[in-house]
């Protein structure tokens, strides 16, 4: 009898994990009783709106911050105590928080300074008068070039942070985590300073960066266009909680709830409690959504409104759609669609199992039948 097949990624222990942590500033709960496993070598996104939690989280992962509960490990090794320092964890800032005064060699030496130097051994002088603290900072500088040459840094390295440009901080603040070694790297929004096209480079190089180390990432973001880019874990946090985690393609395919189906997607979802549902579902079991990209215009399609507005976006064009019972509809045809003039009837089809249905008062996703031949969805969009 053969052995069953067991996915190492089971069996590993994270890099980084909470343990039913929470976090109160008074009376305010930040983080209510969450979970979350980074696995080793993983790319993992924290992803959510403003006050969710996500960055409270990283601090609580950085040791900049305690749970009020709970418990946080590294490498399976509880943490909750020890601070920043006695972590072996690097944290790349959203304001880079680059020394004006420090070149940008000095700036990336300073953690591996900081490490191996005593206060006496980082002053000017020191290496005049020590052997030992020469050799020190000979391996410190070799390491500085050798991780500059890597991102592309090896020219800038006597330069000042104000001689430099956005990308090139950004860089600079990656190559000062990377001169660490450190265990897990975390991420603060670090691209949200920079232009959108630079924002995209950065997403390729960071992607890179990480498949060069090996090491876990921690990206914390609010743009989930990011997140489905880079990451190959995301963390979906609401309200203080986690409301999924898996892959992008699962929550993108799969939402567990409504409210992650409506965060995730270039487009917002539409939603519909319907009074004619496929399979003959009553219209009071489930509140259906559909995303813009999987509703199309064909002659024969389930569901029919009035054009009312268009976005010509190169490769597609979005569709603003009014039903008859006056709600808005998005959806999206390709970029060679020939629009009819606004106030025209349009038909829209769609394939049934990219429906997507919702306990209309949990707002969790629950699984229904689905017909090879959909009946109109002709209810009131919500």
């Amino acid at each position: 009898m053969e052995s069953p097949v067991t996915d190492p990624a089971l069996t590993q222990t994270p890099a980084l994990s909470f343990d039913h942590v929470s976090r109160s500033f008074g009376t305010n709960l930040v983080l209510d009783d969450i979970c979350i496993n980074v696995p080793p070598g993983s790319f993992t996104a924290l992803l959510g709106a403003s006050g969710c939690g996500k960055s409270t989280s990283l601090r609580i992962m950085a040791g900049l911050d305690r749970p009020t509960s709970g418990e946080v490990r590294l490498n399976g090794e509880e943490v909750s105590g020890q601070t920043a320092h006695e972590r072996n964890i690097a944290m790349v800032f959203q304001s880079y928080a680059l020394y004006p005064h420090l070149t940008v060699a000095e700036n990336m030496a300073l953690p591996l300074a900081m490490r191996r130097l005593s206060v006496w051994g980082r002053l000017p002088l020191a290496g005049l008068l020590s052997p030992g603290v020469r050799r020190v900072r000979r391996e410190i500088n070799a390491k500085v070039k050798e991780t500059a040459e890597t991102l592309g840094l090896g020219e800038l390295l006597q330069r000042k942070p104000a001689q430099l440009s956005g990308g090139q901080k950004q860089r600079v603040a990656l190559g000062r985590a990377l001169v660490r070694d450190p265990e897990v790297f975390l991420l603060d929004e670090p691209l949200s300073n920079l232009d959108a096209r630079l924002r995209v480079r950065m997403r390729t190089e960071l992607v890179a960066l990480h498949a060069r180390t090996g090491k876990a990432f921690v990206y914390v973001t609010h743009d989930q266009s990011e997140a489905m880019a880079m990451a190959d874990q995301i963390v979906v946090m609401i309200a203080g909680k986690i409301a999924q985690a898996g892959s992008p393609r699962e929550l993108y395919e799969q939402p567990a709830s409504r409210d992650v189906a409506a965060f995730i997607g270039n487009n917002a979802i539409n939603f519909f409690e319907a009074d004619n549902l496929p399979a003959g579902l009553p219209a009071e079991t489930a509140v259906y959504g559909i995303r813009p990209e999987h509703l199309t215009p064909v002659e024969d399609g389930q569901m029919e409104g009035v054009l009312e507005a268009v976005e010509y976006l190169g490769a597609e064009t979005l569709l603003m759609l009014r039903l008859d019972n006056g709600d808005e509809v998005r959806a999206i045809a390709d970029g060679e669609y020939e629009v009819p003039a606004s106030g025209s009837r349009i038909r829209l089809g769609y394939e049934p199992h990219r429906l997507h249905a919702f306990d209309p008062a949990t707002g969790k996703r629950i699984a229904v039948a689905v017909e090879e031949q959909p009946a109109p969805i002709a209810g009131r969009a919500v």
